[in-house]
């Protein structure tokens, strides 16, 4: 866990972990030496440890004292713009996985509903046919009616069964 080091508005830096005010060049040795330090704003709470780290560099290249060699500072200014330019595509290529992953999810969706609707008026049509036959006389589960008969209508006739002996 970094350790916790507060900024003032004054710019006085405050170590929690020792309770008392230290300077730039402590904080400076202590990452020499291989600690890890979060520096906050201690009104608003927000990150400011890599403006503290920057402005412990600048202040070293002013003295004299900084042993970092011009080109490593060519290209922290060029991985800074690299960064920027790398987190903007990371951003744009989330934005468009999470589009693509919201129209997958909402595809078998909309096929769901598409098919339900095919459903819907196919039951439609089912209930529209049953009540057509209903409306004709016949009615689900019943048995058959028998239809009467009407004027036009031939009578089956039935052969005449003759005792013995008739002719």
């Amino acid at each position: 866990m970094p350790r916790l080091i507060k900024r003032y508005e004054s710019r006085k830096l405050y170590d929690t972990e020792e309770s008392r005010y230290v300077s730039l060049d402590e904080l400076a040795e202590w990452i020499r030496g291989g600690a890890d330090v979060q520096v906050v704003d201690n009104s608003t709470g927000a990150d400011v440890t890599a403006q503290t780290l920057t402005q412990i560099i600048l202040d070293e290249g002013r003295r004299g004292t900084s042993l970092l060699p011009t080109e490593l500072l060519h290209d922290l200014v060029r991985a800074g713009q690299r960064a920027v330019e790398s987190g903007v595509e990371q951003v744009q290529h989330r934005v468009d996985r999470f589009v693509q992953a919201s129209i997958d999810r909402f595809g078998p969706v909309r096929r769901a509903r598409e098919e339900m609707d095919r459903l819907r008026n196919r039951l439609e049509e089912l209930e529209s046919s049953l009540s057509r036959l209903e409306e004709s006389g016949i009615e689900k589960n019943a048995p058959a009616r028998p239809r009467k008969r009407t004027a036009g209508d031939k009578v089956a006739s039935r052969p005449v069964r003759r005792k013995k002996g008739e002719s």
